[in-house]
């Protein structure tokens, strides 16, 4: 994917932001802050004007973060305007969540649209067999094109966006900062150093949350940035079997984080039985102090400790190089049609509603902008937590690039247990990114890229 192309993209979505009113949650403003044109609410009728029957969708999602509630909302907004009610199939998340997708599709038991990963993940279900192509709808032009080669195969275009774009960073305690008289690290020394003075106060210094084994993926993940402005060719090499992560400096550098943390005990002690959700709590509270997570996360902390969010900022995976420091972009997930589905049409109706300004003002009334939102016309708020406004400058200064997952189709499944493994020191960093390496491969053969 071309990254200019990537950037231009966000760039517009942030001029628009500019030249349109801000969004609000309040009962009277759509999402560009402007009250709609009125729309017919009424659910269709019958000729003897007698209400036309409800047609129920199944949706299958995580509940992780807030997606689940804004999603909730969007429904029950679509009920009272399309006569369409949508019933939640709920699925766990990670490796345990991939599988039962994957299971669902393979049996011919999928919901009638799934709410799933974009990039990678979205490539590895087969989307020509498995999904409706969604192409040529009317409501594609609503959409950037970073997002939609995000969801797309051989150009054709299969899901729709649930909310913003986000990124990939540590999330720290401003105020316990400020007490121990710490700044931001623009490299991973000043990480390591700040590490020991919060460490050193009696405070853990790295929440870990391995019980929710995807959040062991940070570091390597986000550390993208720092790959691609130090490797350019790096993700070209890496989809054609020629550059790899265990023979890569840069991009081996996640792997080391990783076990680097553990190695220094910077961890609270309980990590393997923290949850996400534990995690947020000890950061909102300032017993954990620095938490490698995307910003998704600052929903969750804002719902949960709405007195506690204005402490929370973040700031990018330090690099090695004070002068290479800027944020991994992931695209939001989407929602997918089941090809098998025999609700296509109500399907397609309930997709285009969700990413309309009633559809998404429903939305944002209960999931806020984790960043920039990669529908035209749709912008983030002014009253946006201040961890978002702290990537601001990055975005503009243009320190951003996209997550390895949406410039390559190849992601190994087992990633998250392997860097458990790193993570808990049962295997060395090179090691465990040789065994990435092996994991990445057969997802690739999998694939039938060429070159593998």
């Amino acid at each position: 994917m071309n990254q200019n192309k990537f950037l231009a993209m966000l760039s517009c979505a942030a001029l628009l932001t500019a030249v349109t009113a801000g969004c609000s949650q309040g009962q009277t403003q759509t999402t560009s802050g402007t009250t709609p044109a009125t729309t017919d609410t009424k659910p269709a009728q019958t000729a003897d004007s007698k209400p036309a029957e409800v047609k129920t969708l199944t949706l299958l999602t995580g509940t992780t973060g807030t997606a689940y509630p804004a999603l909730q909302a969007v429904a029950a907004e679509a009920e009272k305007k399309l006569n369409i009610k949508i019933k939640f199939d709920i699925k766990p998340d990670g490796t345990e969540g991939d599988n039962l997708v994957k299971t669902r599709l393979a049996t011919g038991e999928m919901s009638d649209i799934l709410f799933y990963n974009s990039g990678s993940l979205f490539q590895a279900l087969n989307p020509e067999e498995n999904f409706v192509e969604l192409t040529k709808e009317s409501y594609m032009d609503k959409l950037l094109d970073s997002f939609k080669q995000t969801v797309s195969s051989n150009g054709k275009v299969y899901g729709v966006p649930g909310g913003s774009s986000n990124v990939g960073g540590i999330m720290y305690n401003k105020r316990v900062y400020s007490e121990l008289g710490l700044s931001v690290p623009k490299t991973w020394a000043e990480f390591i150093a700040n590490s020991d003075k919060i460490k050193a106060a009696g405070k853990t210094a790295v929440i870990g949350s391995y019980k929710t084994t995807w959040t062991s993926q940070l570091y390597v993940l986000g550390n993208e940035y720092n790959v691609q402005a130090q490797d350019a060719s790096f993700v070209q090499n890496y989809t054609g079997n020629k550059a790899k992560f265990a023979t890569t400096p840069v991009a081996l550098r996640g792997f080391e984080m990783t076990a680097e943390t553990f190695a220094k005990g910077y961890m609270n002690k309980d990590f393997l039985a923290t949850t996400y959700d534990n995690a947020l709590k000890m950061l909102a509270e300032g017993t954990g102090v620095q938490y490698p997570m995307l910003t998704s996360a600052v929903d969750a902390l804002a719902a949960n400790y709405p007195d506690k969010i204005k402490d929370i900022g973040v700031f990018p995976i330090p690099s090695d190089n004070a002068s290479i420091n800027g944020f991994t972009v992931w695209m939001p997930s989407a929602l997918y049609i089941n090809k098998k589905s025999k609700n296509v049409d109500a399907a397609k109706k309930f997709l285009d509603f969700l990413i309309s300004p009633d559809g998404m003002k429903a939305y944002m009334s209960k999931s806020k902008a984790n960043g920039p939102y990669v529908i035209k016309g749709i912008n983030v708020p002014d009253d946006a937590y201040d961890a978002i406004k702290d990537m601001q400058s990055y975005f503009d200064a243009g320190k951003t690039a996209p997550a390895l997952e949406f410039v390559s189709p190849v992601k190994g499944p087992n990633l998250e247990s392997i860097l458990i493994e790193v993570g808990t020191g049962q295997k060395s960093a090179a090691d465990g990114a040789a065994d990435y390496d092996k994991d990445v491969k057969k997802q690739a053969q999998q694939l039938n890229l060429p070159g593998w």
